[in-house]
């Protein structure tokens, strides 16, 4: 079971604190195990499998052939209520989520299914490796029928809006830690005014777009590769990290999947799943008909909302957080945001800007070619 980083914002915990939860969470999973499990004579111990970029860490329990996911989520940091009840949602829509088999909300404990180890990434980078193109399209055909299920089946009225606030808040990252913090780049008011021009350009294209449900994170590091009849017979991948999910734009899991910032793809193959996607959606009745011009139009405005989003997550979370490996993965995000950004003459002046006063301090600073 992994995590994703985008979403998190905590900072190191004292290791006392770590330890005496680790503990803690040990007596209630024997706890819960030994009521689930009555043939269980001994005690089990846990297993670090991750963390994230959030105060969620998580543990593996076995018995026998039998494994199981124990998640410290600290309450006064994790909503774990949400995260059962979208979780919930998702698995009544049809989408292969993680079995809860019990939550303790006060002491901020849960022991779910075990999906394994073997991200959507580590296949997806074998088969380019291996010029595999066929087990790639594959492994995208099913991500995209699982989210084409989240889509039709979850209702938007049941998630947070992924409002104008929110889509600002998050964009606002990239003047802050990007550009501020990471690059010490002192920003005049022309500079300031134009980030704030852009930035309302972006919230008014995903705010136009027809609205669904959003799990927020729907990429390779957050989709697992189950085994065979694990989970049912064509359950496609299973899906994790998704207690952020929001009713927002109908393109924006789908840009986190084929831009993933993991794995790069050329953008004629990319836009070809994409437009796999397009037809399945207005198939199941997703999204009214829409001209593939339009489509891909969105398509590109909505990734350049979470693309300049992300320039200051992982910023933030290689300053402040210290985990400087996300810094290494800005350069894709840059390049992906060059390439698109150029198409679309109302971002010009930024364009120019990022490119004269930005792009050479990047350079330096992140290695970039």
């Amino acid at each position: 079971m992994q995590s994703n980083p985008e979403e998190g914002s905590a900072r190191s915990r004292p290791a006392a604190m770590t330890d005496s939860r680790r503990e803690q969470l040990s007596l209630w999973t024997n706890e819960v195990l030994g009521r689930l499990l009555p043939e269980i004579r001994e005690s089990i111990d846990l297993e670090i499998v991750s963390g994230d970029a959030s105060f969620r860490r998580y543990f593996r329990a076995r018995f026998g052939e039998q494994s199981y996911i124990a998640v410290d989520a600290p309450p006064e940091n994790e909503d774990s209520r949400k995260f059962v009840s979208i979780c919930n949602l998702l698995r009544n829509a049809g989408v292969t989520a993680p079995k809860v088999y019990s939550a303790d909300y006060e002491q901020g404990f849960l022991l779910l299914v075990d999906f394994g180890d073997v991200l959507y990434l580590d296949e997806l980078l074998k088969a380019q490796q291996e010029n595999r193109l066929q087990d790639a399209d594959r492994l995208y055909h099913q991500a995209i029928a699982a989210l084409i299920d989240l889509q039709a089946n979850v209702s938007k009225e049941t998630l947070d809006p992924y409002d104008r606030d929110e889509l600002h808040r998050e964009m606002a990252l990239f003047e802050e830690w990007f550009c501020a913090e990471l690059l010490q780049m002192q920003l005049d008011a022309e500079a300031r005014q134009l980030i704030a021009k852009t930035l309302h350009y972006l919230e008014d294209q995903a705010l136009g777009q027809p609205q669904v449900a959003v799990h927020r994170d729907f990429h390779s590091r957050n989709l697992m590769i189950l085994e065979p009849g694990s989970f049912g017979d064509g359950a496609g991948p299973g899906v994790i990290d998704f207690q952020d999910a929001v009713a927002g734009a109908y393109t924006y899991d789908l840009v986190s999947l084929l831009r993933d910032f993991y794995i790069r793809w050329p953008a004629e193959q990319g836009d070809k799943w994409a437009l796999g996607y397009l037809e399945r959606a207005i198939a199941r009745g997703i999204i009214d008909q829409i001209e593939p011009k339009q489509f891909l139009k969105d398509f590109d405005l909505m990734g350049l909302q979470r693309q300049l989003k992300v320039m200051g997550i992982f910023s933030r979370l290689g300053i402040r957080d210290n985990k400087p490996r996300y810094l290494a993965d800005i350069p894709l995000v840059i390049r992906y945001f060059l390439e698109v950004s150029q198409r679309y003459r109302p971002l010009d002046p930024f364009v120019a800007w990022f490119k004269q006063d930005v792009l050479p301090i990047a350079k330096t600073k992140l290695n970039l070619d």
